[in-house]
């Protein structure tokens, strides 16, 4: 069951909604704790070179009442010397700042983007089911980077501009006690408007990164689908839906602009009034003889200084915000609870035999209303081991549920499954799934070579020996795979995304080799041959026959051939086991059964007309 809706954001009364920006972003701090360090010196790097910068000032003072007042050149030279090194020293200073935190921010990223990977691949297929594939890309790709830039350059100037602001703001009041409290007042509205833009620009980024989030989802199912597309002349239709949803994620752009518009109105504004009644308060002091010329340079060339650090609040501010959103998105997803995980005292099957029981089994969605039954309602079945058992039933009951949790895709709500008595959630993950293996009607690929993708689940397999090979060519062999030789590269040949340079039958023959080639001691079939023409069918069916003979099987049916290949048969109907026997002893005594069979054989005939159609017109 598949729900593509995205997950909505959080409510505003989620846990990370309530936390306060500082706490929402101290959950990084694991992350950074290794380079805590360097950043560190990147941040004193970054402070020294803000400190020398609003020294230069209090020199220019110095210089402007001293050999400029006595017209001495040899001491404005030697001042022009020290404002010179000064500027240098800087410049060294930002130099170090950037080496220092470069490296420590790429690592933060490069850890949070493994953690991520990681957590994906742990959490249950439920998880999957729920959440678009877009929105975790742009959470690994968008998200993880907007957080190494800012732990490089925002955090850091933040911090550092803020001290800036403090510190040359005490300064101010050095020259005169008038000039710094007029500096000071004009800059309290500024907190009044950072206060206002945090609550409006917090929410449209939440809304902007959701929505980017939704975009890629939309250009990823039409890449995927793009043959689907083209084949119904839907290509208009993709077009516009993509349209009205970058339309949405534009304006949503341009109301985070004119939010940071805003802010920086203010920002600009307020400094220059700040100037202007500082030259007239400063003029009117100076001709009062409270204050000094040179001092009333060195107080305008101060609060120039200052002008960066207060314009640059407002940007790093809402570059804050950003960080704190993709901060949210990115535990949204290490925070989701893990239901099907490894025990914590594992029991180890150390020669499978293969007994595969389903034990009252009932099984439900989590988002199943309640009064809906169990889709699984109530499951008793077992498989001798090296017994083959097909699945019948008809659209709806339970078959592939069912083949879902031998290997804990899903786990049972009710019973258990158990394999050689064992309960298989008493099993370590790893274990259960070398045991346990599976090929599926959607035949999924990977951007490898074919070798690689066949030998997916043996990793006890070094590639390219002899001992791998073997392994492969029999695999391939099985699955009647044998076109992987006439491809350019034959084994070593790269398929494309997906497979899709593949048709869909070469690609159920391709995961069906790699089922087998696992060697797993139960092999559970959801109707992998679904995609192949009869023929190709008969002769995979042959093969099986000698592979399935010492393995346990569980086969999901949609064909009559394939239900020839079990040694007996469970008929689903309505979430249960309603009868267990061969073939011929469920036609003699069940008229269900021979209901789902003739809709089988019908199927069947369906499939082979259609072959027979193509085969004529490939004749002509």
């Amino acid at each position: 069951m598949t729900i593509t809706a995205a997950p909505p954001p959080p409510s505003p009364s989620s846990p990370q909604r309530d936390m306060s920006t500082p706490k929402a972003l101290g959950r990084l701090l694991p992350f950074a704790r290794p380079v805590l360090g360097r950043l560190a010196l990147g941040a004193v790097s970054a402070l020294v070179a803000s400190l020398l910068a609003l020294s230069i000032p209090l020199v220019l003072e110095a210089i402007v009442a001293g050999p400029i007042a006595s017209g001495d050149l040899a001491q404005i030279a030697w001042g022009s010397a020290a404002v010179l090194a000064l500027g240098l020293a800087e410049a060294a200073m930002v130099w170090l700042r950037r080496w220092f935190v470069l490296g420590p921010a790429t690592k933060v990223e490069y850890d949070l983007r493994q953690s991520f990977y990681s957590r994906l691949q742990r959490l249950p297929v439920s998880f999957h089911d729920r959440w678009q594939s877009g929105q975790l890309l742009s959470r690994m790709m968008q998200d993880i980077s907007m957080l190494r830039r800012w732990m490089a350059f925002g955090l850091l100037l933040l911090i550092v501009n803020v001290l800036t602001i403090l510190v040359g703001t005490v300064l101010l009041f050095r020259w005169h006690w008038l000039l710094g409290t007029i500096f000071l007042v004009t800059s309290i509205p500024l907190w009044y408007a950072g206060y206002r833009f945090e609550k409006t620009y917090g929410t449209l980024t939440r809304q902007s990164q959701d929505q980017a989030g939704d975009l890629a989802t939309s250009v990823e199912e039409s890449v995927h689908g793009i043959r689907v597309l083209k084949a119904f002349g839907r290509g208009k239709h993709a077009l516009r839906k993509f349209t009205e949803q970058a339309e949405t994620l534009r304006e949503t752009e341009l109301s985070k602009a004119r939010a940071v518009g805003w802010i920086w109105f203010w920002l600009v504004l307020l400094p220059d009034i700040a100037f202007a009644l500082c030259l007239g308060a400063g003029i009117y002091l100076v001709t009062l003889g409270q204050l000094q010329t040179a001092e009333l340079i060195a107080f305008f060339a101060m609060a120039t200084v200052l002008r960066w650090p207060m314009e640059s609040i407002g940007f790093l501010f809402s570059f804050t915000l950003d960080a704190r959103t993709a901060t949210d998105r990115i535990f949204e997803v290490f925070d989701e609870h893990n239901t099907i995980t490894d025990p914590a005292a594992p029991t180890a099957i150390e020669r499978p035999r293969g007994e595969l029981v389903f034990e009252g089994v009932h099984f439900r969605y989590a988002d199943a209303p309640a009064h809906e039954p169990d889709l699984l309602d109530g499951i008793d079945l077992s498989l001798r081991p090296g017994e083959t058992m097909a699945l019948v039933g008809l659209t709806g009951s339970g078959k592939t549920t069912l083949t879902t949790l031998p290997a804990r895709l899903y786990d049972v709500t009710a019973g258990r499954v158990t394999l050689d008595g064992v309960d298989v959630r008493d099993l370590t993950l790893s274990e259960l799934r070398r045991h346990v293996g599976m090929a599926f009607e959607d035949a999924t690929l990977f951007s490898q070579s074919v070798r690689d993708n066949v030998l997916l689940g043996r990793e006890d397999l070094a590639p390219g020996t002899p001992e791998a090979d073997a392994v492969m060519r029999e695999a391939l062999q099985v699955a009647q795979a044998g076109f992987v030789d006439d491809l350019p590269d034959g084994v070593d040949t790269v398929i494309g995304e997906e497979g899709l340079s593949l048709s869909g039958g070469q690609r159920q023959r391709l995961a069906l080799a790699r089922a087998v080639a696992a060697r797993p001691a139960v092999l559970v079939l959801d109707d992998p041959l679904s995609a192949l023409d009869v023929d190709t069918e008969a002769l995979v069916e042959d093969a099986l026959r000698e592979v399935l003979h010492e393995t346990t099987a569980l086969v999901v049916a949609h064909r009559p051939s394939t239900v020839m290949l079990a040694d007996r048969v469970a008929l689903l109907e309505g979430g249960r086991v309603t009868a267990v026997g061969t073939h011929s002893e469920l036609l003699r005594d069940s008229d269900h059964y021979r209901h789902v069979i003739s809709s089988l054989e019908v199927e069947e005939a369906r499939l082979r007309a259609r072959q027979q159609d193509q085969d004529w017109e490939v004749n002509l």
